[in-house]
Parts: C-alpha cells; sequence; structure tokens
C-alpha cells in the first residue's frame, strides 16, 4: 500500500492508531472474531441502516457532491476499539470495511481506494503497520512514521463516542481538504487551457501564477515572474499617470475594476489590453488575492468597440420593455393637448413634468464612480445591486428596450425588426442588385430650368400655405406632375436665402433641385420625392420655432434643408435588412451598416459637384464647406432608425432636463445658462439630428387624411418587398406585412407607440408643438377605433 497511501497520488488519508506507551508495539495474543462480514477478505461491512446520499462541500463558488466517505479498518482482531470504529462509521454514515491480515487490507484497498484507512499498531506481532504502508524501497528517516504515510496518531480510546468524534474530525479536516484540492486541480486545469492571459497575486501583490496564455502574449517564462512583485515588472509608458492608482484604490476596496489597460510585453514593446481585476476575498473578509484577466484588442476595429464598452454613455430607460403598456407608461398626449385659453403655460409646466419622469442621465464614467463610492456605505443586497447595475452600464445595447416576445406583438417585432436591424443573415446567390439604373444624370425634359417668377399661378396657388402645418403635399404633387420637390424647394429655399448664404445664382440652385428631385424613384409608393419634399416642408416649419432659431445659426438651417431635400435620393424602395440579405452592391459596398443612409450621403455629393451647372457648393470657402458638408451628412446618417433610442435619449438628457431645470428654478431670468445649453457645439447637433429625425416620420402628425394616405402608401412599400422576398427566397424581415393578412390600423398602433410618441414629447417640449400633438392624438384615436372593430383597411367601410 506503499504508492496507493501517498496523499498527493491517491488523495487518501492515512490513520494511525497506537497505544501511547512504552510497550505499544509489544505483541499481544488475542483472538480474532469475524464482524459483520468476512474482515480477512475485506468485505464490507454492513450497517442496513447506512444512507448513501451525496455529500455536499461548498469550495468558493463551486459545488462538489462525493460518495459517502470509504473507511478501511486493519485491525488483527475484534476488540472494543474496532468495535468503536465500526459504530461510529455507521453513526456517521460513512461505508466501512474490515480487514484481518496485510494481504487483504491491500487487496480490498487495491479495489476500493478508500478515503480514510485506519491501522492498528498495537499488534505488531501479526503485521507491522509501517510496513503496510511504506513504499517498496525502505528510505532512513528521522520520521519513520510520516516518512511510513501516517499522518495521525490516535490514543488507544474505545469509548464510541470518542471514535465517532475522531472520524468527523477526519471528514472536516484531512479528507475534505483533500477533496478540495482535487478540485483546485481541475480549476487550474481550466486556467492553463485558457486563452486568456490570467494572472494571480497575493495580498500584497506578489505574483504567484501566470498561465501559459500569458506568457505567450507577455513574452515572459513563469520562472521570470514568479516571486516577483508587481512593481518589479516594466511598465507601458502609454497609460495615463494616475491610472494605476486608481485602479490600486478600487481593488484594495475590494471593488473589481475594469478597463482598457497598456502592458508592457518583455520585448519592451506595448499591447492594449482589456483588463479585468478581481480582489479574491478569503477567511474574516481580507483579501488574499488578485486575479488579473487580460485580453488584448489586436485591431483598431477591437480597440472602438472595447472603448466604446467602456466609456458609453449610459441609458435612460424612456421606451418601456412592452408594447401592450407603452401608452401608459408614455406621457400620455390626450391629456397634454386638452388646454384651456392659457394652454401655452399649462404645456411648458406639463412638458418640465415629462421631462423629469424621465431619469437624467450622465457620461457612463462620472455614473460608475458615483456607484462605486454609493457601494461603499450600502448594505450587502444593495451594494449586489449596484453590482449589476453596473453590469448593465457595460454592455453596448444601451438605447434599445427590449421587447417581449414575438407572439405577444409581432407588428412591434416585424417593425424593429425592418427599420433596427442590417439585415437577418447573408445567402450565397439570389443577389438583389439595382444595376438597372444607369449613371445618375439629368433627364432630357427637365433640363430647362424654371425661375421662381415663372412657376405656373396653379402651383403657386398650391403653395401659398407651404409654411402651415396643415400645407397638403399631396395637391402639390397633383398639380406638378409627381414634381414637388423642385417646386417647394425654390420657394422654400428662397424664403431661408439659401442662395444668398452659398453664393450661387438661383439657376444653379435650379439645376440642383432638378437633379436631385430625378434620382427619386417615382415608382416607389413611399419614398419618392414627395415624401422628400414633405420632409423638406416638416424641416422647414420647425426652424422657424422660436426655440430651434435660438440654437441654430445660418450656416446650420442651410444645412438642415439640404439634408432633408436629399436624404433618400435613389430610395430604392427596400429597407435595409433587405439589402443586407439580398447581397446588395450597396450592402457590399458599406459593409451592411447604414447602408441607404449612406448610400444618400454620398450620392447628394456625387451629384452634386460633378457638374458645375448644379453645384451649390462651387462658391463657398472651403471650410465653411468642410463644415457644411459633415453637417449634412450627420443629419442624412441620423434618419437610420437603429441609433434611433441613442438620439432621442441624448437629447431628452442634454437639452430637455437641463432646460427645464432651468426654467423650474430661476424662471428665464437666466438667459446665459439658456443660452449656453441651447447653442453648445454638442447640443446644436443634437438639435440637428432630432429635427430631421422628427420631418423624417412626422406623419402620424400631419392632418389625418394626410396620416392616412402616407400609412396607405408605407404600407404598400412594404407589402411590394414582401412579395418579392417571397419570390426571390430571401428571409421575409417583415412577414406581418403581408397584403392578405395585414392590419394597417395595428401597424400604425405599434409604429406610434415604439417610434413615435416619446420622440415627439421630447421634441414638443422643446420646440412647442401643440397642433401637432393633437393630430397624433387624433390619429392614434383613429387607428385605434379602427382596431376595435377588428378593420384592417385604411378607412371604415362606407356606410
Amino acid at each position: 500500500m506503499g504508492c496507493a497511501s501517498s496523499i498527493h497520488i491517491s488523495d487518501r488519508v492515512v490513520y494511525h492508531s497506537g497505544k501511547e506507551s512504552e510497550d505499544s508495539h509489544s505483541p499481544q495474543q488475542t483472538n480474532t472474531t469475524q464482524h459483520q462480514g468476512n474482515p480477512a477478505s475485506g468485505l464490507p461491512l454492513k450497517p442496513p441502516s447506512c444512507k448513501t446520499t451525496l455529500t455536499e462541500v461548498q469550495f468558493g463558488p463551486m459545488k462538489l457532491f462525493k460518495d459517502p466517505l470509504q473507511v478501511l479498518l486493519v485491525f488483527a482482531k475484534e476488540d472494543s476499539q474496532s468495535n468503536g470504529f465500526c459504530w461510529a462509521c455507521e453513526k456517521a454514515n460513512f461505508r466501512c470495511s474490515m480487514a484481518r491480515t496485510p494481504e487483504s487490507a491491500l487487496e480490498c484497498f487495491l479495489e476500493k481506494h478508500h478515503d480514510l484507512v485506519i491501522i492498528d499498531h498495537r499488534h505488531s506481532r501479526h503485521f507491522d503497520a509501517e510496513a503496510l504502508c511504506r513504499p517498496d524501497r525502505e528510505e532512513a528517516s528521522v520520521m519513520p512514521l510520516i516518512n511510513a504515510g501516517f499522518n495521525r496518531r490516535y490514543v488507544e480510546n474505545a469509548n464510541m463516542m470518542a471514535c465517532y468524534n475522531e472520524l468527523l474530525q477526519l471528514e472536516h479536516g484531512e479528507v475534505r481538504a483533500q477533496f478540495k484540492l482535487r478540485a483546485g486541480n481541475a480549476i487550474f486545469t481550466a486556467l492553463e487551457q485558457s486563452q486568456e492571459a490570467i494572472e494571480i497575486t497575493s495580498e500584497d501583490q506578489v505574483i504567484q501564477y501566470v498561465n501559459p496564455a500569458y506568457e505567450s502574449i507577455m513574452g515572459y517564462q513563469q520562472g521570470e515572474l514568479i516571486g516577483k512583485e508587481i512593481i518589479e515588472v516594466p511598465k507601458s509608458e502609454k497609460n495615463k499617470p494616475d491610472l494605476l492608482e486608481t485602479i490600486n484604490s478600487c481593488i484594495r476596496k475590494g471593488k473589481e475594476w475594469q478597463g482598457i489597460y497598456y502592458a508592457k510585453k518583455k520585448n519592451g514593446d506595448s499591447i492594449q489590453q482589456n483588463v479585468k481585476i478581481t480582489p479574491v476575498i478569503g477567511q474574516g473578509g481580507k483579501i488574499r488575492h488578485y486575479v488579473s484577466i487580460n485580453r488584448p484588442l489586436n485591431d483598431n476595429n477591437k480597440t472602438d468597440k472595447s472603448s466604446e464598452r467602456v466609456q458609453a454613455e449610459s441609458q435612460t430607460d424612456i421606451q418601456s420593455s412592452k408594447h401592450k403598456d407603452r401608452r401608459k407608461g408614455s406621457l400620455d398626449v390626450r391629456s397634454t393637448t386638452s388646454r384651456g385659453s392659457d394652454g401655452s403655460s399649462q404645456r411648458r409646466h406639463s412638458s418640465m413634468a415629462r421631462i423629469h419622469s424621465m431619469t437624467i442621465e450622465a457620461p457612463i464614467t462620472k455614473v460608475i464612480n458615483i456607484i462605486n463610492a454609493a457601494q461603499e456605505s450600502s448594505p450587502m443586497p444593495v451594494a449586489e445591486a449596484l453590482d449589476r447595475v453596473l453590469e448593465i452600464l457595460r454592455t453596448t445595447e444601451l438605447y434599445s428596450p427590449q421587447l417581449g416576445t414575438k407572439d405577444e406583438d409581432p407588428h412591434t417585432n416585424d417593425l424593429v425588426g425592418g427599420l433596427m436591424t442590417d439585415g437577418l443573415r447573408r445567402l450565397s446567390g439570389n443577389e438583389y442588385i439595382f444595376s438597372t439604373k444607369q449613371p445618375h444624370h439629368l433627364p432630357s425634359h427637365l433640363t430647362t430650368p424654371l425661375s421662381l417668377s415663372d412657376i405656373p399661378p396653379r402651383i403657386a396657388q398650391t403653395m401659398e400655405n407651404e409654411d402651415s402645418w396643415d400645407f397638403d403635399i399631396f395637391n402639390l404633387e397633383a398639380a406638378t406632375l409627381k414634381r414637388p420637390l423642385t417646386y417647394l424647394g425654390l420657394k422654400i429655399f428662397s424664403r431661408f436665402g439659401v442662395c444668398e448664404f452659398l453664393n450661387c445664382p438661383e439657376a444653379t440652385l435650379r439645376s440642383w433641385l432638378q437633379v436631385i428631385e430625378a434620382n427619386y424613384h417615382s415608382s416607389n409608393s413611399y419614398h419618392n420625392s414627395t415624401h422628400a419634399a414633405d420632409v423638406l416642408h416638416a424641416t422647414a416649419y420647425f426652424l422657424c420655432k422660436e426655440r430651434v432659431k435660438q440654437s441654430l445659426d445660418p450656416i446650420d438651417e442651410v444645412a438642415a434643408l439640404i439634408a432633408a431635400t436629399v436624404h433618400d435620393v435613389d430610395h430604392p424602395g427596400r429597407t435595409n435588412s433587405f439589402l443586407c440579405n439580398a447581397g446588395s452592391e450597396l450592402a457590399i459596398l458599406y459593409n451592411d451598416t447604414a447602408v441607404l443612409e449612406s448610400h444618400h450621403a454620398a450620392l447628394a455629393f456625387q451629384i452634386t459637384t460633378r457638374d458645375d451647372k448644379c453645384n451649390i457648393f462651387k462658391n463657398i470657402e472651403r471650410n465653411e464647406y468642410r463644415t457644411l458638408r459633415q453637417a449634412i451628412i450627420d443629419m442624412v446618417l441620423a434618419t437610420e432608425m437603429t441609433k434611433h433610442f441613442e438620439h432621442v435619449n441624448k437629447f431628452v438628457n442634454s437639452i430637455n432636463k437641463p432646460l427645464a431645470a432651468l426654467e423650474e428654478n430661476g424662471g428665464n431670468n437666466d438667459e446665459e445658462s439658456v443660452k449656453s445649453v441651447l447653442t453648445s457645439p454638442e447640443n446644436r447637433i443634437l438639435v440637428k439630428r432630432m429635427l430631421i429625425k422628427c420631418a423624417d416620420i412626422s406623419n402620424p402628425c400631419r392632418p389625418q387624411e394626410l396620416c392616412i394616405e402616407w400609412a396607405g402608401r408605407i404600407s404598400e412599400e412594404y407589402f411590394a418587398q414582401t412579395d418579392e422576398e417571397k419570390r426571390q427566397g430571401l428571409p421575409v424581415v417583415m412577414p406581418v406585412f403581408d397584403r392578405n393578412t395585414c392590419s394597417i390600423p395595428k401597424s400604425q398602433i405599434s409604429f406610434i407607440d415604439y417610434f413615435i410618441t416619446d420622440m415627439f414629447d421630447a421634441w414638443d417640449a422643446f420646440a412647442d408643438l401643440p397642433n401637432l400633438m393633437q393630430h397624433l392624438d387624433n390619429n392614434f384615436k383613429y387607428w385605434k377605433g379602427l382596431d376595435e372593430r377588428k378593420l384592417h383597411s385604411l378607412r371604415p367601410p362606407p356606410e
């Protein structure tokens, strides 16, 4: 039993029983008798009442389960001592075997590999206990018993309770320690196989372990690091000077630190890593170790994403998680649009109430610092809850509300899937390529520029009220033979002095409007030049609002009008998801990211700058052109729906709430503070993004007949996409938009609830738009009424 008794190999505890007297090894003649089984052959002792339930052992975060302890009693003869251990095994629910001879003991042990072996050393005449446990080769030693494999000595005591207590101490001491060590070996095996670099240091930050991945990444060998203090390892100069102090301050308080850190490799190169350092709390609540997990950031793309994850802004939970609760949780538009004679003041008060009902957001680093500080003085349940908060804040999807199940609201799910994703999957074959359209040019039938003064009277009369929100764009569409953008653009650009700002002749502007309109697809039921003209009209209307005028400069106004004009140029009448799934040329060109919006912006500048006859930017100074170009691109890209909630939340938290707080605390006296909020460069960008977003999807806020017409047009475009997806065998992005089964009222209700309500609440609180909110309320009631009657159509059947 020499090899098998080694703790390190078999994890067994070998136990020595002997009398503390000079004659403890003297031979004693006693008769041997069999006890509950065949002791000579090492058969197990029963008792029948022995249970076989698993024992649970907690080891750090692991739960370990083991079979009942197996005990081998090696006693040359039965006596009160052996009976005491037999009884103790039965009481402790241990499985017990008895052996009377060295041969049977060895045979039994090799078969069962007992956890605990108790050898009677009082009767050495029958067998030598040391020889039984010692390896085959004798080793001279001053500690023969320890070298033989014994690690505990028991003074003879036949009292059954003493035997029982001794067994319990052994189980909870040596045996469980060995059991945990076995689990520890499994954990270290996992560490050795991990592809992430792992470093373990002591409480004094002395390196105690690094895994092979760490050696491979950093270029060190284990022996070069283990035993060294962290401060002895060379540091990269690329880290901020106070970063190490910040990290140490955090982890010494027992808190986890995660962030970007530059480490210095053995060859002197710096490597950027995403690092997580976790303090390990030991007995008495004291930090015993620090575990550092390091993941290299190998390229710029990964670096940017990781940095965004650490430094991104936190989410304000404006959106509820389920469609059916949204009208309840959002501001009720009906309540805010029921106004008396002093409706304006009531609306301002209502706006502030709405803004204060939303959680004020701060930059993520500030939030994390505040939470960390709060944790220090918080009770454990609160501290654990705050840990969960920090986990959420470190995710990347901070602005996208979680939807319910697909069965719960398929209309909302399909709208979100169609508008806020870049495709479901990429398929080979079935490629959808827009190759039928020749290089973009000015059609021959539009080559003669028309002057603002030459506009036919019928068209001019149609545009008389173009500064009103209730302006009917469809009348203009009919009057201009589906060319409303050129005519409306001429009038609106003239009203805002765009030609004067750009220092371009009116003929150049006319040519530009014509060529832009020519590159809208008149065959699209929704995304055509009438939609562009509608968005231009809404943009001009918003630019006239007092708050907007206070915020924006003339260059911002010009950028907004141009962005509205070009924001959907050359739109194919299909969503980004469709293009990505179909493997279109545009999706490949723009890497499946903001495909259409990138195309609209790029094509607009290509069209504009390639021909001096329509280059409206030709005469402006270079720096002014770059500023204008950047603003136009930013606004067009803001119309992409994947960033919808991010734009809305940033606007609310950076503009709405500070303004509401100023109005509430100091009235309008603090003009400088208000001006500072309105005109900061960052906030002007947010205002322009919000402005074009609201203009782009303002259909539910239009007068009811216009709203119904737009709903029919967008539905038809989605129906056509579903038809084509089925024909080409592509994934159906929005299954509810099947022309045979779709409920248009349900789709409009979902769109209003999910995208419109909160956004226009915020925009109304800023720009003061009571008429739009009244239309929104009326239209929502209209669609609700149709849905309650189980109607799927745009209008109720005639009476």
